[in-house]
């Protein structure tokens, strides 16, 4: 039995990362993130290429470029093209089967609740990270981020490590919630504005 259902939170995620899409304002596409090396744009495309890379291997579905190095671009209807990507993505995880044990995934095979929660893990960040960069008041909740922290103790550090993709963990207080302790997890400070 797993630990958490990764199809509802991958809904859950997908829901945050459109919210944080649709409420950028016509000026914030080039603002800096949490992600101090990308822009606004930039982390919507990898977050993007992301959805789709971690399908590649079980559908025909493949990232229209380098998730690591994305593309400080924009298309004309950011919010549609995003969704063009999740609906696909998401069809692409239930062809697997809710049940399958053995997916193949750029982590190696992993039961598809982990690998739908790896994806979660990766919309749900990135939807934190656009939604602060632009000022919306869009958290992170405790409960999205209580789920997403399952994926994240399982597959940070390997990326982290690897990749060199993650900054190092950020300090929390013991009285720090889920959301705190998951955004400080992935190296982001959970306190950071744009304007510093």
């Amino acid at each position: 039995m797993s630990p958490i259902d990764g199809y509802k939170l991958l809904e859950q995620a997908h829901d945050f990362l459109r919210a944080a899409v649709r409420g950028v304002p016509a000026d914030g596409w080039d603002r800096p993130t949490p992600c101090t090396e990308w822009t606004v744009r930039q982390v919507l495309n990898h977050a993007r290429l992301d959805q789709q890379a971690l399908v590649m291997q079980v559908a025909p579905i493949a990232p229209a470029g380098d998730p690591f190095a994305p593309e400080d671009s924009l298309g004309p209807d950011p919010a549609g093209e995003l969704e063009e990507v999740l609906r696909a993505v998401t069809a692409a995880w239930e062809s697997v089967g809710r049940s399958a044990t053995d997916v193949p995934t750029p982590f190696g095979p992993v039961p598809a609740w982990l690998g739908t929660a790896a994806a979660a893990l990766d919309a749900g960040v990135h939807a934190w990270d656009i939604a602060r960069a632009t000022g919306q008041a869009l958290p992170l909740t405790d409960e999205l981020a209580a789920g997403l922290q399952v994926p994240a103790d399982r597959f940070v550090d390997f990326v982290r490590d690897t990749f060199h993709k993650y900054a190092p963990a950020v300090p929390v207080t013991a009285e720090a919630g889920a959301a705190e302790r998951l955004l400080a997890f992935t190296g982001r400070d959970p306190h950071w504005r744009a304007d510093g």
